[in-house]
C-alpha cells in the first residue's frame, strides 16, 4: 500500500528515517535503492545521522541551486508496505519495486527525454504493526531545475502498486478485484486520540503543577504512550454504532439507542433545513477532561454511512419527523422525545421465533449467486451487528463476539450504495434487538445457544460465499471467527438439544426464491435495478 505525503523540510524526513523512530522501531536503517550518486555512496552502510544529513543535502541541491519554489513542498515521500502476513523481502527485491516505482511515476529521466529526479529508498526494520516497507524520498525539482508532475500522483501511485503487485508476484489488494472495500486506518489517528487522551488527565490531574505545555517532549511522549490504545481508535466505536443500527426498527430508534450506550451523537442538517438530516457524527462520552473525538458515520464504516442505514428500516413521512425530533434533543442534550421498545424487556418467545427464522433464511441463501455482492453485504452487516450487539451486552471488553463480528463487517463494506428498496427488520435484526438485552436478565442461556447455532450457520454461508468467490483471505477471516472465535462463546453456553440445524447443501442453484416479508433475499435473484424517484426532480432519501 502506498502512502503519499507532500513537506519542505528534506533534511527532517531523512533524519527521522535514520532515527529510532516514534517508538523505537526503526532498526539498521539503510539504502536500498536511489540514483547512481546515491548507491555509489551510501548502499553498503547502515544509515546513521551523518549520513542521512549528507544524503539530504545531496537531495535538495537542485533545489538550491535553481531556486525553485514547488508549491505544496518539494519533498515527495512515498512508504511502500507489505501485509504482515507476506513477511519479508530482500534488500535486492525491494531495491528492484523501487526503481520500477519510481520509473512508474514519472522521476526518472523517461528514457532520457527529461532530466531525472534525485531520490532514494530507505528500508529500516517492521513497523509497529509488523509490516515490511521502505521509504522513497524523491526531489521534485529536477537537475535541470524543471517540476517533476504530481497531477493525480495518490491514484497513479496506487495504480503503480497494483501493477507491481503482479510483476513481482506480491500479494494483490483485496478490494482491486471485488467491489469490497474496508475503511483504512492512518497511524496518525490512533497517535492523536491517545495525546488527547494523555492531555486530558493530565490537566484533570495536576492541580497546581506544569501546565501540558509546559512539559517537556520526554515527559509528553511517555504519557501518549501509555496511553495508545492497543486496537484502532475507531473499532470499539463502529461495534457500538452498527450493534445500535441493527438492533433498532427505526431511525429514532437508532438515535435513542446510541444516547443510552452512552455514544455521543449530533446530526448534519441540510443547507437552511434545520429539520432535515443529512448525515450524523458519533464520539465516545469523554472521560477525565479530555474532548470528545468526532467519527462521521461513513468514516467508522462503508455501512455505516446514514442513506446506508435508511435503506435498512421503514421510509414514512412520521418516521422522518420523529427521527429529526430525536437527533435534535440529542444534539441539544435533552431528554429523548419518545420511549420506544429500546427501554422495553422483549417477549422470551421472540429468542425461539428468530432462532427458526435465521435458520430458513440460512436455507434460502443457497440460492443466491456469489455475484450479488449487494445482498451477501446485508447479511453480513446485519449478522455482524447481531454479534456486536450481543457484544455489547455481555462483553465488558472486546471479546470473542466483538472479534467475530469485526470479521463479518468487513464483508459487509462495499463501494457502491445499495439499490434494494427498504424493507421490514428481518429475523436478524430482531435477534440483535434481543441480543442487546441478554445481559439484563429474563432469558435462558439455552436459547442463546440456539441462537449462536444459528447465527454460526449465517457466517458458514458467508464463508462458503467468500470461497466460491475466490477471496480466499476473507474467507480464511471468517472460518477463524467461526472456529476459533465463536467456538469459546459455545463452550460457555449450554448445549441445545433439538436445536434447528440447516443440512448441507447439496449443490450451489441459482433458482429463484420467493422471499419471506423482512428477508434481505430479494424475491427474484436478478439484477438490481436503480431505485427511481417518486416525483421528477425529487429525491425522497435527499429529504430526509
Amino acid at each position: 500500500m502506498p502512502n503519499v505525503v507532500r513537506g519542505e523540510r528534506m533534511g527532517g524526513l531523512m533524519s527521522y528515517l535514520a532515527g529510532p523512530g516514534r517508538r523505537n522501531e526503526h532498526t539498521e536503517p539503510h539504502v536500498v535503492a536511489g540514483d547512481p550518486a546515491i548507491m555509489a555512496w551510501h548502499a553498503e552502510d547502515e544509515l546513521g545521522a551523518q549520513g542521512a544529513a549528507a544524503i539530504a543535502r545531496y537531495l535538495d541541491r537542485p533545489r538550491k541551486a535553481f531556486d525553485v519554489e514547488v508549491s505544496g513542498g518539494h519533498v515527495w515521500h512515498c512508504s511502500l508496505s507489505l501485509r504482515a502476513e507476506e513477511g519479508l523481502q530482500t534488500d535486492e527485491k525491494w531495491g528492484e519495486i523501487a526503481r520500477d516505482f519510481v520509473g512508474a511515476m514519472g522521476f526518472d529521466d523517461n528514457d532520457d527525454t527529461k532530466a531525472p529526479c534525485r531520490w532514494v529508498a530507505v528500508r529500516h526494520g517492521l513497523s509497529t504493526n509488523g509490516n515490511d516497507h521502505i521509504h522513497l524520498v524523491v526531489n521534485l525539482v529536477r537537475e535541470d531545475g524543471t517540476k517533476a508532475s504530481t497531477h493525480r500522483d495518490f491514484y497513479r501511485s496506487q495504480k503503480t502498486a497494483r501493477e507491481l503487485e503482479t510483476k513481482h508476484g506480491l500479494e494483490p489488494l483485496e478490494s482491486a478485484g471485488t467491489d469490497r472495500a474496508t475503511r483504512g486506518y492512518h497511524p496518525a489517528e490512533r497517535e492523536a486520540q491517545a495525546r488527547a487522551r494523555a492531555h486530558g488527565k493530565y490537566e484533570a490531574a495536576r492541580g497546581t503543577g506544569v501546565r501540558w505545555e509546559g512539559l517537556d517532549r520526554a515527559g509528553r511522549s511517555e504519557r501518549i504512550v501509555a496511553e495508545t490504545p492497543a486496537t484502532q481508535p475507531r473499532a470499539d466505536l463502529a461495534r457500538l454504532v452498527r450493534a445500535c443500527a441493527t438492533a433498532s426498527a427505526d431511525e429514532a430508534e437508532f438515535v435513542r439507542r446510541l444516547r443510552r450506550a452512552s455514544v455521543l451523537a449530533r446530526p448534519r442538517f441540510a443547507d437552511g433545513r434545520p429539520d432535515v438530516v443529512t448525515g450524523y457524527s458519533v464520539a465516545m462520552r469523554p472521560v477525565a477532561g479530555e474532548r470528545p473525538i468526532w467519527y462521521g458515520g461513513g468514516h467508522l464504516g462503508r455501512d455505516l454511512a446514514l442513506p446506508r442505514l435508511r435503506a435498512e428500516w421503514p421510509d414514512t413521512p412520521q418516521g422522518a419527523s420523529t427521527a429529526a425530533a430525536e437527533w435534535v434533543a440529542a444534539r441539544r442534550g435533552r431528554r429523548p422525545v419518545a420511549v420506544g421498545r429500546e427501554a422495553v424487556e422483549p417477549d422470551p418467545e421472540l429468542w425461539a421465533r428468530y432462532s427458526q427464522e435465521i435458520g430458513q433464511l440460512r436455507d434460502r441463501l443457497r440460492a443466491v449467486p456469489v455475484q450479488d455482492t449487494e445482498t451477501w453485504a446485508k447479511v453480513a452487516r446485519q449478522t455482524a451487528g447481531a454479534f456486536a450487539a450481543w457484544s455489547t451486552a455481555t462483553e465488558a471488553v472486546p471479546g470473542p463476539l466483538a472479534a467475530t463480528a469485526d470479521a463479518l463487517a468487513r464483508s459487509a463494506q462495499t463501494r457502491r450504495t445499495p439499490t434494494q428498496s427498504r424493507g421490514t427488520p428481518t429475523p436478524v435484526a430482531g435477534a440483535a434487538m434481543l441480543l442487546m438485552m441478554a445481559a439484563r436478565g429474563g432469558q435462558g442461556t439455552v436459547a442463546q445457544a440456539i441462537l449462536l447455532r444459528q447465527l454460526a450457520n449465517l457466517a458458514k454461508a458467508l464463508y462458503d460465499m467468500h470461497r466460491a468467490a475466490g477471496d480466499a483471505r476473507r474467507a480464511a477471516e471468517v472460518a477463524t471467527a467461526i472456529r476459533t472465535q465463536l467456538a469459546q462463546v459455545a463452550d460457555r453456553l449450554p448445549a441445545a438439544p433439538g436445536a434447528p440445524q440447516s443440512t448441507p447443501s447439496s449443490g450451489p442453484s441459482l433458482a429463484p426464491t420467493a422471499a419471506v416479508p423482512g428477508s434481505p433475499v430479494p424475491a427474484r435473484l436478478g439484477p438490481h435495478r436503480s431505485r427511481q424517484a417518486t416525483q421528477p426532480g425529487r429525491n425522497p432519501g435527499a429529504e430526509r
